[in-house]
């Protein structure tokens, strides 16, 4: 990539239109301060001077997504709770749609209450159920999908998949249909419970864990043959066009028919990895809407990965500092 090409494909991702589907999440942070242990048990005692509640999930995807200059469109299903209030206001708080988002009572709002002192978690706090959505409520997430690709163009389809319930396998095959026919590149951030059911997408980014589990095999994040094997294998009987594999402080592993290269990390300063999945799946994601080729796109997503893992807390890309780390490194700075 030339550096007039790489502005003019950050300024191309002003244009797109990105259709997320997955499990959305509300992440609470408590921070706080710790200067004594509890007299009732010998645990630390918190001293919270700051809480803030963000979208995680799905959500997080779509903040990446509009951090990038994108529309991202979310489709999901939370509860009927103070919860479910909270990620709606959020939404409208930074001006996303909430018509893709449904409320039910049957299900809680899932939630990730991280409580945080000297920029180390102390504990991780869950409230969620992973069951299946019910018929219903499926029917109408899809009636949701529909609607949004029919009414206007969609540039590329996400599945945020956190195994909570909202993608079911009956989803994941209607909407891979639709998408072929309206010729829309689909990426998914895979999990265990669907892992073998997304067939034939355009590009598919699980975790070494993932990885792992979703295959049942032993693979180290060092052993670059053994990984190139398994995806090879992988995208073959899956029909998927490319594989990305996240390989922590190793980078990426890009598998297409015509590439497969490890893209190595950059040296960072890790202050937390969470949601450095979400980044690298939504930069991805544009530039397969781009048609970018398979080591360009592992290329810039490992580079935005890598950005927001220096800051605490879930965090999206910023694409000024992005861009601007992008022209470096190619630069050879």
């Amino acid at each position: 990539m030339e550096s007039k090409n790489l502005t003019k494909i950050f300024e191309s991702f002003n244009k797109l239109k990105v259709l997320i589907i997955g499990d959305i999440m509300l992440d609470v942070y408590y921070w706080g301060d710790v200067s004594r242990i509890s007299p009732e048990a010998p645990v630390p005692i918190v001293a919270v001077r700051q809480k803030e509640s963000r979208m995680g999930g799905a959500g997080n995807v779509a903040i990446n997504i509009q951090a990038m200059g994108a529309t991202p469109i979310l489709c999901s299903v939370i509860g009927d709770d103070s919860n479910g209030e909270r990620l709606i206001k959020i939404l409208e708080e930074k001006k996303l749609s909430t018509d893709g988002i449904i409320t039910t009572k049957d299900r809680p709002t899932t939630t990730k209450t991280r409580i945080i002192s000297s920029n180390h978690h102390i504990v991780r706090i869950d409230d969620e159920t992973d069951e299946i959505i019910g018929d219903k409520q499926s029917k109408r997430l899809l009636a949701e999908i529909q609607k949004f690709i029919k009414r206007g163009k969609i540039d590329v389809i996400i599945f945020e998949d956190y195994d909570k319930g909202v993608i079911s396998a009956d989803l994941i095959k209607n909407v891979i249909a639709l998408a072929k026919k309206h010729k829309i590149p689909t990426v998914v951030d895979p999990k265990k419970r669907n892992f073998t059911a997304y067939n034939e997408v355009t590009l598919f980014k699980p975790n070494l864990k993932e990885l792992r589990e979703g295959l049942g095999v032993d693979l180290q994040a060092g052993d670059f043959k053994h990984v190139q094997l398994v995806t090879e294998q992988l995208r073959k009987k899956q029909k998927i066009e490319s594989v990305l594999v996240t390989l922590s402080e190793h980078g990426v592993f890009i598998n297409s028919e015509k590439e497969k290269k490890l893209v190595p990390a950059h040296v960072r300063n890790i202050s937390d990895v969470s949601g450095a999945g979400d980044t690298v799946v939504s930069v991805a994601a544009l530039c397969c809407a781009l048609h970018l080729s398979p080591y360009e796109t592992a290329y810039l997503s490992n580079l935005a990965g890598g950005q927001v893992i220096e800051k605490v807390g879930v965090a999206a890309v910023d694409k000024k500092q992005f861009l601007k780390e992008a022209l470096q490194f190619m630069n050879g700075k």
